[in-house]
């Protein structure tokens, strides 16, 4: 039986309901949760841990989208499942996480409980302002300032100053090459803002 549901909800009613139909699920450091092109057959509620979402076209390239946290779920997911899409991105643990797994219909028949409505209209609210960014990164940014946001929010999900990522990993998710990658990640160690390792990279500065 599950001791505690991130985000904590009061109603008693609605809690009974998570209980009852959801499933409490373990995934392991950089295992796939959820591919692009997959049946939404549910929706991830992040419990411990945290979620990397990433977006990828039909040639497999990659681009980093946000993380998730203990009590937030996915809002591309939440689209997809409402219009009975297929998958846009994919889910990986950053680490050892444990996700709630929604089972679609009970998305929308919880809007009868007010907590379930603002917490998934919070969802939508909270990702659309990420996304902005991210397409203001993207748009009107240098790669450098791309590259920044992208190991400091890696960092941040891992509570580390120091990533075990290779540059080709990094060009991956950036949508970009290898060798940019590396070009600009010696910059940013002359400018002191990183330390590059054997396929590691610490972050000098705070988070």
């Amino acid at each position: 039986m599950l001791q505690a549901i991130k985000p904590t909800f009061s109603d008693p009613q609605l809690l009974a309901e998570i209980k009852t139909h959801t499933k409490l699920k373990r995934i392991e450091k950089d295992e796939t949760l959820i591919r692009s092109g997959d049946k939404i057959v549910f929706v991830p509620l992040v419990q411990k841990g945290v979620l990397r979402i990433v977006r990828e076209d039909a040639d497999g390239r990659e681009i980093f989208l946000y993380h998730l946290y203990a009590g937030q779920s996915c809002a591309m997911s939440l689209n997809c499942c409402q219009a009975g899409k297929e998958s846009m991105v994919k889910a990986v643990a950053e680490d050892t996480t444990e996700v709630l797994l929604i089972p679609v219909g009970m998305v929308s028949e919880w809007f009868r409980y007010t907590e379930w409505k603002s917490f998934i209209n919070g969802t939508y609210s909270n990702r659309f302002v990420e996304l902005l960014n991210v397409i203001d990164l993207i748009a009107f940014s240098n790669m450098d300032k791309q590259l920044l946001r992208y190991l400091q929010a890696r960092a941040q999900a891992n509570n580390t100053h120091r990533l075990d990522i290779t540059h080709q990993q990094i060009a991956d998710e950036l949508h970009t090459h290898r060798e940019a990658i590396s070009r600009l990640l010696r910059t940013m160690e002359q400018k002191n803002l990183v330390r590059l390792g054997r396929n590691s990279i610490e972050l000098l500065h705070g988070l």
